[in-house]
């Protein structure tokens, strides 16, 4: 594996997992004030973006980090309007 990937890797798990506690936090205390609906859906287009645009590229460090981190993003957002 080439170095430049697994900085790939390493980068798209780091940013993936930082979405983690903010997902258990609204699940635990089931509140999502805190979060701006405009930033997540903002956020949500351009994770999907990149993820195209690593599908595009052959990139599997883009797609799976962004891929993942979209399913993220969805579940907060199904939170927002659960526990609106």
């Amino acid at each position: 594996m080439d170095t430049i990937v697994l900085v790939g890797y390493i980068a798209g798990i780091l940013t993936t997992i930082s979405f983690i506690p903010q997902v258990a936090r609204a699940w635990r205390l089931k509140e999502t004030r805190d979060l701006s609906l405009a930033m997540l859906l903002l956020f949500s287009a351009g994770v999907l973006l990149w993820a195209l645009y690593g599908f595009w590229v052959s990139s599997l460090p883009i797609i799976a980090a962004n891929v993942i981190t979209f399913v993220l993003i969805l579940v907060l957002l199904w939170l927002k309007f659960r526990y609106k």
